[in-house]
Formats: C-alpha cells, sequence, structure tokens
C-alpha cells in the first residue's frame, strides 16, 4: 500500500498563513487608527500611497501663479485663446499641513487686470499683457506673466504656475452639479459677441450652472468695475471650494476625476502626481481660514498705448507681501495658560507707527509700558501704509512673548509674525509692534509725515 500523501508545500503554506497575519494585523490597525482618529479606513490607507507635498517640492511652502485666460471668436464662432490677455490674475501662497500647523493654510493675492507696471520688454503697459504675444505658446505666456507679476509684486519667483481657460471653471461646476449664489448687486448685461449673458436679481439665491457662474464672476459693468469682479471670482472659489468639501468629493477617487475635468482646459508644470498630492493635502482645508487679499490702487492715469490704467498702492502692497510671502506660515495656536505665564516685565519692546497719525506709537507704548512691558524704543515705521498692526517676534529665548503682547493689546489671533533673531537684529529686542489703523483712537485723526516725530 501507497505511503499517506505528505504536503509537498510546506514552505509555501507556512508563506500563506504568515501572510494573512500580516494583512489581518495590518486591516486591524487601520481600522483602530480611523477609529481612534475619527476618519474613514479608505483616508488612512490613501495617505499611505499619496506622498505628501514635501516629497516633491522639498520645503513646506510655495508660490504659484494662478492665471486666468480670456479667449475671443473667430468668423466662424470658434474659440481661439492664441493671443490671449490675462482675465485673472492670482499670487497664491500654499503652506503645507506640517505638525506645527496640521491644517496647512492657503491665501491669494489678486492684482486687478489694468494694473500699470513696467513688463519684463521694459515697456510700460497693463499687467494683463505680460502673457500676450507668444503666438499661442502657454508656457512661454506664463513664464512671461510669472516674471511680470514676481517683479511687480518683489518677491524672488513663482514655484508653478497655473492657466486656467473659462471653461476650467465653467466644467468644473458642471462636474460638482453647479453651486448656489447670491449675487451682490442686480445685474442686467449683454454682450453676443462675447457670448455674455448676465441677468440676476441681487440678493437673491441661485443654483448656477458653470456658465453662469463664470458670467457672473466676469461682470465688470458697474461703478466697481474690476475691484468687484475680482472679489466675485474670489465669492465663487470659496463656494466651489466648499461645495467639493461638503459633498464628500475630497476622496481619491472624485479628486483624480475632478483633475481630469480640470486638466483639459488648464496649462501648468505642475506634474500629475504633484496635483494630487496637493489636492489630497488640502482636501479637508477649512474654507473660511483662506485668506484672499487684493492690491489696492490710489488712482489711475491714461498710457498711450492702452487706455486707462490703475496706480498701485505700493506700500499696502508691500506689507500684503510680506504678510502673506515673505513670513513664515502662520504658527499654531498658543496655550493660553502658557501666554499669561509669561512675564511682562522680561519683554522688551520696540514700537514703531506705521498709522500715518502721529502720536500713536508713543500712546501704545504708554498701553505696553502700564501693562509692565519694557519699551526700548519708540519711532516711525518704514511706511504709513499698514491697515492693521504687525506684531514681530525676534525672540528664540521667549517665543511666546509676542503673544503675550498681543494679548495686552487685545488684537486678534493672527497678528503675530514669525521673524527669529539674528545677528542683524539684535537691537529690535524681543518684540517689535508695528501700530497700524486699526489701533487709532477715533479722536486721533492729524496725518503723521514721514518727517514727523510719534511723540
Amino acid at each position: 500500500m501507497a505511503p499517506p500523501v505528505k504536503s509537498a508545500h510546506p514552505v509555501r503554506n507556512f508563506v500563506a498563513l504568515a501572510l494573512a497575519l500580516v494583512v489581518g494585523i495590518l486591516l486591524g490597525t487601520i481600522a483602530v487608527k480611523a477609529f481612534v482618529e475619527h476618519r474613514s479606513p479608505v483616508n488612512v490607507v490613501v495617505e499611505q500611497f499619496v506622498p505628501p507635498p514635501q516629497q516633491y517640492f522639498h520645503k513646506d511652502k510655495i508660490a504659484i501663479l494662478l492665471l486666468g485666460i480670456d479667449y475671443d471668436y473667430d468668423k466662424n464662432d470658434n474659440e481661439y485663446s492664441a493671443n490671449a490677455r490675462t482675465d485673472t490674475i492670482k499670487a497664491v501662497a500654499v503652506n503645507f499641513p506640517t505638525p506645527q500647523n496640521p491644517s496647512g493654510s492657503l491665501a491669494t493675492l489678486s492684482v486687478l487686470r489694468d494694473t500699470d507696471t513696467i513688463l519684463p520688454s521694459g515697456r510700460e503697459d497693463k499687467i494683463n499683457a505680460a502673457y500676450g504675444g507668444f503666438n499661442g505658446n502657454a508656457d512661454k505666456a506664463a513664464r512671461s506673466s510669472e516674471l511680470a507679476v514676481a517683479r511687480f509684486l518683489g518677491v524672488p519667483g513663482f514655484d508653478r504656475y497655473l492657466t486656467l481657460r473659462i471653461d476650467a471653471t465653467k466644467d468644473l461646476i458642471d462636474a460638482i452639479g453647479g453651486i448656489d449664489v447670491v449675487p451682490d448687486e442686480t445685474m442686467n448685461y449683454d454682450d453676443n459677441w462675447g457670448k455674455l449673458h448676465i441677468h440676476f436679481i441681487g440678493n437673491k439665491k441661485y443654483h448656477m450652472n458653470g456658465e453662469q457662474a463664470v458670467s457672473y464672476a466676469r461682470f465688470r459693468h458697474d461703478a466697481c468695475s474690476d475691484p468687484c469682479r475680482s472679489r466675485r471670482q474670489d465669492q465663487v472659489i470659496r463656494i466651489t471650494m466648499a461645495k467639493l468639501k461638503s459633498d464628500k468629493f475630497n476622496d481619491l477617487l472624485h479628486i483624480n476625476s475632478l483633475i481630469g475635468v480640470v486638466r483639459k482646459n488648464v496649462y501648468t508644470d505642475l506634474s500629475p502626481q504633484e496635483m494630487l498630492s496637493l489636492a489630497w493635502a488640502f482636501s479637508n482645508f477649512n474654507i473660511s481660514k483662506l485668506d484672499a487679499e487684493q492690491v489696492p490702487f490710489t488712482g489711475d492715469k491714461v498710457l498711450a498705448c492702452c487706455g486707462d490704467v490703475l496706480i498701485a498702492d505700493d506700500g499696502a502692497k508691500a506689507a500684503l507681501v510680506k504678510k502673506l510671502f515673505l513670513s513664515g506660515p502662520p504658527p499654531p495656536p498658543s496655550d493660553p495658560q502658557s501666554v499669561a505665564a509669561v512675564v511682562p516685565s522680561s519683554v522688551h519692546v520696540v514700537v514703531q507707527n506705521g498709522s500715518g497719525v502721529g502720536g500713536e506709537g508713543a500712546r501704545i507704548a504708554a498701553v505696553l509700558r502700564k501693562a509692565g512691558f519694557i519699551v526700548d524704543r519708540v519711532g516711525n515705521a518704514s511706511s504709513f501704509a499698514y491697515d492693521s498692526t504687525e506684531i514681530h517676534s525676534h525672540s528664540l529665548a521667549t517665543p511666546l512673548a509676542a503673544e503675550r503682547v498681543r494679548t495686552a493689546l487685545a488684537l486678534r489671533p493672527g497678528t503675530v509674525l514669525a521673524d527669529p533673531a539674528d545677528a542683524a537684529r539684535t537691537s529690535l529686542g524681543d518684540v517689535t509692534v508695528i501700530v497700524g489703523r486699526d489701533l487709532v483712537t477715533p479722536a486721533a485723526t492729524a496725518p503723521a509725515t514721514e518727517a514727523s516725530a510719534v511723540k
């Protein structure tokens, strides 16, 4: 009789058993992690396969230039954009999520398309002209705009660009089923050549499809013109992002499909992997924390080349650029008890008047001295264009000193800007307070001059 048949694959059986055990442990770990962190198991799995943006960009913060281009129609009623100009210009500051700043942050700085500037060619023109003249070469046009906007804002440059045709926004909004918008005013306008038909009643809620939403965002035929149009564009962006989040479009499957919709009408030097990483990193971003700013202007003038142009407020522009692009990411919320434990008499403060109102620096210095802080010096800031007060922290030894000053002045969170000490800044003390117009008392109306004393 033949002997009993033994298993010919004891090693294979052992490997299969071990593999099943490992898979079971892995699934259990994912389930526990998802339960403890109140997240879906899909999210826990996906984060293992979608690298964080830092892996692609090798830093925690990047700047992206976002351009929206217009188009025209040929004699056969076909769209073309070979020599388009930029209808929308936004510099975007992207702070990636980190352990210290888990949600990350996003901020946009809009530049009105009719803003006066000197183009890279040396010609004075509207800033949106930097995109034109490249015979449909989208990359060269975007590079020209990158250089023009970077020089205008005074930033080193942009890490990436995104150029969107109007259909990109329209298709995206259609893909998510439209958005609910309340127009800020009544609009009745028709442009048959430009295919633009805008008819909305102010303060009435509309469920807009992509074409309607884009038309609403493009409207400029009122007394406010471009500044109000820029605000409407930001409004549409906020509403779209909020719907993407609330309607659960922020899972990996939908992110990929939405990226596919956008890429049909997008020119960019972002790779698909970079786009996916950014989309996933900010899939749970709180849209209420989007900081949307706009470069203000002081007046206008007429150029022979192109008609009326807007003159930027250089002081306000510099303050916005410093706040959004040249400072570090916003610090995480500080523990109130730790902040309160900082002894005011251990903190040295320099006060600078940036409000443009005489005597306000001395007044704030007196408030701080009364609270126990040591005020080493009071003087004028480099500009009188500060609408908002800024508190700069120079102290590495007492990192919460600036927060202690902020609470003493009853200022909102986010006023403190990280400005680490170095050899050139040792004379600045622990904290510098730049007094803005938000701290000016109603009775203080006398304007200051560059030569005037603050006391």
